[in-house]
């Protein structure tokens, strides 16, 4: 089991609360971190400006989630959220799909959660039959989810999440982290971890931080 699931498994907290403003927090670390290790990795610029929606957007089947999370009346096992949380990525492939976004965007979404090793969902891809796309968000969503306080836990200084994610380097594309690890280690990594729960935004994605968010623990 990943150490992140470990972590998780390991607590007596729902996994699937849903707090949007937490989520758009999460989306936009992750938006933004995307475009940087797509542009460090030499992606062309298109590709630099699709991942970043992917990122802001990777999330967005936990919507269609929020009915089983509301409905509950007694928490259920975390084996059986699990099953729901895996649902995630899949119904958000389905809800973007015909509305415009590239296939680019869409697969990048859809794949996010697959590992190098295979051992990932959807559909257990593994290597390069990964889209590219997915296997930038995967590295950036891990790192976003581990750097930010969650229900359960207080976020991880950037030196445990960088011990954290070698740990478990074989679900990730080596070229992919190692950008992804210049990226945080070089002056631009100032921008891509959470400080007094405000988070650093790259300005070439178009976003920027709302100071009117509410500032709350959250899920990845």
């Amino acid at each position: 089991m990943d150490t992140v699931q470990k972590t998780a498994a390991g607590s007596q907290q729902r996994i699937l609360e849903f707090d949007l403003a937490s989520e758009l927090h999460h989306g936009m670390l992750v938006s933004n971190l995307a475009y940087a290790v797509a542009e460090e990795m030499g992606l062309p610029h298109e590709q630099c400006y699709e991942l970043a929606i992917a990122g802001m957007l990777h999330d967005i089947g936990k919507l269609k989630l929020t009915s089983y999370i509301n409905g509950q009346e007694q928490d259920p096992l975390v084996i059986e959220e699990l099953k729901y949380v895996r649902m995630h990525s899949t119904l958000g492939y389905e809800e973007l799909k015909g509305q415009g976004y590239s296939d680019f965007v869409l697969e990048s979404i859809l794949y996010h959660h697959e590992n190098y090793d295979g051992s990932g969902y959807p559909s257990n891809k593994a290597g390069d039959d990964i889209p590219i796309g997915a296997r930038i968000l995967r590295v950036c969503d891990v790192y976003a989810a581990l750097i930010s306080d969650r229900p359960y836990r207080r976020g991880f200084d950037i030196s445990s999440v960088m011990e954290l994610m070698i740990d478990e380097v074989k679900n990730f594309d080596m070229q992919v982290f190692l950008a992804f690890q210049r990226v945080v280690h070089n002056g631009d990594g100032q921008n891509f971890y959470k400080r007094g729960g405000q988070y650093g935004v790259k300005e070439e994605t178009g976003y920027r931080y709302e100071r009117h968010f509410t500032k709350r623990d959250g899920n990845s």
